[in-house]
């Protein structure tokens, strides 16, 4: 049976003093939690929030990586930086990475590769755009940014990927898909990785959803049964909006 996984990207928010206060009040509300918990603080603070999850079951994820190990990318940081400071888990491929900085399939698939070699964990984010949706193709660019991002990933190093749905007209808009539409994507996606790869791999794969999930909808969603947790944005950045998803079938 999957493990539920919800995951909290702070994005560029949060200073470190802040982060530490949040991290702390955190770790001791989710002591006996039966689900995985990810915080994914900003560069400058994942030092300062490393030292203070040891002993507790949350993990520390970054919210991006370079594509290179070492090198003469200024601005960037690499997978040896991040796994120096403690991080576990590593969120690629995010919406606004797409479309900000227009990281192209390629460029995530560099990414995912590297950090799947270094032995972290890989959030690998899809989604489609409110103009994608409305013209019906949702579901095929999921499945091609899913067959990109994984290419030449091995069955082995898929146990540790996790795929996150985030229709981006969803994120940060407070517009959520309802939980059957979702539900219809994430089914795709993993019938898409069992295409890929095998039917054992896809019924193990974690994917999460990560459009405005919050306290109000969260165990709506979470009862679909192809959604297995949620990659939050907003709601992350209080322990009193972020526990209850947290906590959602409590």
């Amino acid at each position: 049976m999957r493990k539920s996984f919800i995951a909290g990207n702070w994005k560029m928010n949060l200073t470190v003093t802040q982060a530490v206060e949040l991290a702390k009040s955190l770790v001791k509300s989710v002591k006996d939690c039966p689900h995985r918990v990810l915080i994914a603080p900003n560069f400058t603070c994942l030092d300062a929030v490393s030292k203070v999850l040891p002993g507790s079951p949350i993990l520390l994820g970054a919210q991006n990586m370079a594509f290179a190990e070492t090198g003469a990318y200024t601005g960037e940081t690499s997978v040896l930086m991040l796994k120096d400071v403690g991080v576990q888990v590593v969120i690629l491929g995010h919406s606004e990475r797409r479309s900000i900085y227009n990281e192209t399939d390629e460029i995530i698939n560099k990414k995912v590769k590297l950090a799947l070699t270094h032995g972290l964990e890989v959030i690998l984010c899809v989604g489609e755009t409110l103009e994608e949706r409305e013209a019906g193709r949702a579901i095929e660019v999921v499945n091609a940014q899913i067959e990109a991002g994984l290419k030449d990933v091995t069955a082995e190093e898929l146990s540790r990927v996790v795929i996150a749905y985030e229709p981006v007209w969803a994120i940060g808009t407070g517009k959520t898909a309802t939980p059957q539409d979702a539900q219809e994507v994430h089914a795709a996606a993993r019938a898409k990785v069992g295409e890929l790869y095998c039917p054992k791999c896809a019924e193990n794969l974690i994917i999460q959803y990560g459009g405005s999930m919050n306290a109000g909808n969260a165990k709506e969603l979470m009862a679909m049964p192809d959604i297995d947790g949620g990659l939050i944005g907003g709601a992350s950045l209080k322990a009193e909006t972020f526990l209850p998803i947290v906590n959602y079938d409590k």
